[in-house]
Parts: C-alpha cells; sequence; structure tokens
C-alpha cells in the first residue's frame, strides 16, 4: 500500500511583491507552507520569490491584479492545476487613494465635503469588490482544505469607535471619505463571511497590522513589516478552535 503524502499547506496573498504581504510571505514559508506571490507586476513578484528561495522556502508568482477579473479567474486556474486546494488567503493587496508622498495624517485629498469621487471608486474598487472577487475565486480551492484560513488587512482607521472619539489617539487624522470608510466596509465583509463560512470550518478575520513602514505613507510607519507580518501570520495559521468574524491588532481585539 502507497505511503499517502502530508498535506502541502499552500498560501495566496494579494500585493505580496513588497510591504506587509512580503514579509507575510516570507514568515510562511519558513513555517513551511509553499507562498503564492500575488502580484500586479509579474517581475516584481519573481523578485520577492527569488527572495524566498534564497533562504530555502518554497515560493511562487501568481499575476494578480484585484481589480481585473481575467486576473483573478487565471490565478485560480494557476492554483488548481498547480496545487489542486489553497489553505490560505491573505486578502493584502489594498490602495489609500492618496499619493504616496503624502502622509495619512496630511490627506486633505480624502475630505468628504470635497473628495474627487472618482477616487472614492478606485479605493473601493481595490480595498472592498476586490476583496470579494478575490475571496468567491478562491473558495472552491479552500474549501479542499482541511484549515482553510482568511485574512483581510483592515486597519485602525476602519474602526467607527476609535474614529468618531474627538479626545481618541485618532483625533489628530482627517476626516477621510474614501481609505476610511473603505477599511470599515472590509470589516463588515469579513463579519458576514465569517458567518456565512463557519459551518465549513473556514475562519475569516480583520487585522490591524498597525502604522507599518510602507510605500503607502511614504514609509512614516514607526513599525516593521516584519513586525506587522507576525499579526497577520497568526491569524493565518489559527487552530481548529480560533476565532471567526473579528477585528483585532497585535494588542488584542479592537472596537468595531
Amino acid at each position: 500500500m502507497s505511503e499517502q503524502k502530508p498535506h502541502q499547506r499552500v498560501a495566496l496573498i494579494t500585493g505580496a511583491n513588497k510591504g506587509i504581504g512580503r514579509a507575510s510571505a516570507e514568515l510562511l514559508a519558513t513555517l513551511g507552507m509553499t507562498v503564492l506571490i500575488g502580484a500586479r507586476d509579474p517581475q516584481h513578484g519573481e523578485e520577492a520569490v527569488a527572495t524566498i528561495r534564497a533562504a530555502s522556502g518554497d515560493a511562487h508568482t501568481v499575476h494578480l491584479d484585484v481589480t481585473v477579473p481575467s486576473t483573478i479567474q487565471a490565478a485560480a486556474e494557476q492554483i488548481e492545476t498547480n496545487f489542486g486546494h489553497l489553505d490560505v488567503l491573505i486578502n493584502n493587496a489594498g490602495i489609500t487613494g492618496t499619493p504616496a508622498r503624502v502622509s495619512p495624517m496630511d490627506a486633505t485629498d480624502q475630505i468628504p465635503s470635497t473628495v474627487d469621487l472618482a477616487m472614492v471608486r478606485k479605493v473601493f474598487e481595490t480595498n472592498v469588490f476586490g476583496v470579494i472577487a478575490v475571496t468567491n475565486a478562491m473558495l472552491p480551492l479552500l474549501r479542499r482544505s482541511p484549515a482553510p484560513r482568511i485574512v483581510n488587512v483592515s486597519s485602525h482607521a476602519a474602526s467607527l469607535t476609535l474614529t468618531s472619539d474627538p479626545d481618541g489617539p485618532f483625533a489628530a487624522l482627517l476626516p477621510s471619505a474614501a481609505y476610511s470608510p473603505s477599511k470599515s466596509a472590509l470589516n463588515a465583509l469579513t463579519v458576514q463571511y465569517a458567518n456565512e463560512l463557519r459551518k465549513d470550518g473556514v475562519l475569516v478575520n480583520a487585522i490591524a497590522p498597525g502604522y507599518v513602514d510602507t510605500d503607502s505613507n511614504n514609509h512614516t510607519g514607526y513599525l516593521s513589516p516584519a513586525q506587522a507580518a507576525a499579526v497577520v501570520v497568526r491569524l493565518a495559521t489559527l487552530d481548529a478552535n480560533g476565532p471567526t468574524a473579528g477585528f483585532s491588532s497585535e494588542d488584542g481585539p479592537l472596537p468595531w
């Protein structure tokens, strides 16, 4: 009787060629997972793959733009052909809508009364609709996993409780009609997916990684991508008794 091969865990991370996504891929690879680097630019994806392979990790590039349905479908077909299943989906790809050279603290272009509606649509297209499109395309593959996990990378700015407190820690943030509402919507989606999928053992959670040093904030963040990746990966590797429909940070649960 032939010996059954052990289940090889496979993780897809969107927007994984840099920042939090790349650091998460690197960390998952050290845990023995096969990591799929979702990247709009395959060349940038290959650079991340080379780094992971140089450290003896198993990594592959997946051409994936969360706003382009054809690339999402092609990515799902590629994973189906090459691996037959998916264990972890990290919806990391996201945009602020504000030029990278501008800190979110100074994002005057997002003030609700003067915001460009086209910019709001663009942010929601990536941060909300893109998550729905990718998640739905990958669900058939996730359902074949013995321990499927979905992690949505959110933000402290998504919290209505925190951002509505005039004396709270986020009082200095300028009002936002694009980024913050898009992440609040992402949190709401997290709960709805978790409610639908909990009977199937799929754990779905949102994580606020903190103010991380990335291109999106012109490298003004005080946390490293590796620090952020640690909290993302914690949710990606929950055991069967782990939480679902949660919103948390490295310090624990966050208010909605």
